[in-house]
């Protein structure tokens, strides 16, 4: 089609405010930071992406000025006059010519899918063989603040009937103390929710095999993450010692490191997420690998507004080996959106789009009202 033609890509930084205060195990944030990438192509059809970091540098190495810079200056000379339908080897271009950038090649990615779903009519999923689903439960992220705190948060999602998972963040006190703030919480949800924690790499191979055991008593039901992503050793370690599932985040990018994980038997689940990942077509062969191995995925988040959360939507629900569940919960923890009518949730679940291409539209006022002016 000759008027898939990439003419332009653009750029801009937006901050909005989240409802509440999220604490990780080493910082808290207060409001997100996204990146909105627009691809248009010479006959004007606008495809949008996102570039999401959870808090900043710290997760992944990249940051929303550096992912900005770096699609301004080096990605989208790369892309500018190519045909916009071969998403697939563009992706690959990239891959070829960038070494890394997994977040700042998603968002653009993101975008070239959205706009050739539009071009051709057809939601993304379609594009991608069709969907295996048309929605996704959701589980909620509870902070690292105090045991009170957080049973409170957690029994209002429950009565309200929006939540019945939730995923509690460690590592950002002496494992004693966050072991016995866990506990008291699994205590007082016994029997209403399903717990999982997430330590995003904090411990060490001897404090988790001191302490994982604990939770796993206290009916937490998985374990993300526990130690560094570099240690594939130890997550077989523990992977053979508990006997609940231990889950991969920080240690899975790439399909490479799937097979790793998956032949080394470090992780009884993986959890994928667009951003780090690369992008929903690297994404789609993680989940190839995990199903080659009998292993299921878990779709995580970066804390996306609704046009990241869409993305992930339609590659999630097109992936078979994505049954453990998600956490999708971004624009739910997002004191305000910047499309026109945000993604459905709805009893607990996110309910797939089935516009053209991701099946968005961004607000322009919004957008006007959280862009960076400095």
């Amino acid at each position: 089609m000759n008027d898939m033609i990439i003419s332009t890509i653009d750029t801009i930084i937006l901050d909005v405010p989240i409802r509440r205060p999220h604490k990780f195990s080493i910082l808290t944030i207060e409001a997100q930071s996204l990146l909105l990438v627009r691809v248009t192509t010479t006959e004007g059809v606008v495809g949008i992406g996102e570039g999401v970091v959870p808090g900043g540098p710290w997760w992944g190495g990249e940051s929303i000025e550096g992912m900005k810079a770096l699609i301004d200056r080096y990605l989208t000379p790369l892309l500018v006059g190519q045909d916009l339908s071969r998403v697939g080897y563009l992706g690959r271009k990239l891959d070829r010519m960038i070494a890394g950038a997994e977040f700042a090649k998603a968002a653009v990615e993101m975008a070239l899918w959205d706009a050739c779903g539009k071009g051709y009519g057809l939601p993304v999923y379609q594009l991608l063989g069709g969907s295996h689903r048309d929605r996704l439960p959701v589980t909620w992220a509870l902070g690292a603040e105090p045991a009170d705190v957080v049973i409170e948060e957690a029994q209002q999602k429950l009565d309200a009937g929006e939540h019945r998972s939730f995923k509690l963040k460690m590592g950002s006190g002496r494992p004693a103390d966050d072991v016995a703030r866990v506990t008291a919480v699994a205590d007082a949800l016994a029997g209403r929710a399903d717990l999982a924690v997430d330590l995003n790499g904090s411990w060490d191979v001897l404090t988790a095999e001191r302490y994982l055991p604990e939770l796993a008593a206290a009916g937490i039901g998985l374990i993300e993450q526990p130690v560094p992503r570099w240690d594939v050793a130890a997550m077989a370690r523990l992977a053979d010692l508990l006997t609940i599932p231990v889950m991969a985040d920080e240690s899975l990018r790439t399909p490479h490191d799937a097979v790793q994980l998956c032949t080394s038997g470090a992780a009884d689940v993986l959890a994928v997420k667009l951003a780090k990942g690369g992008g929903i077509s690297n994404v789609l062969a993680v989940g190839a690998v995990a199903d080659a191995f009998g292993v299921p995925c878990y779709g995580g988040t970066t804390i996306e507004s609704s046009i990241g959360t869409a993305a992930s939507l339609h590659a999630f629900c097109a992936m078979p080996s994505l049954t453990a569940g998600t956490e999708l919960f971004g624009t739910l923890l997002l004191s305000d959106d910047i499309v026109v009518d945000p993604v459905v949730f709805k009893d607990g679940f996110l309910h797939l789009p089935t516009g053209p291409g991701l099946g968005i539209e961004i607000d322009e006022d919004q957008i006007a009202r959280y862009a960076r002016t400095s």
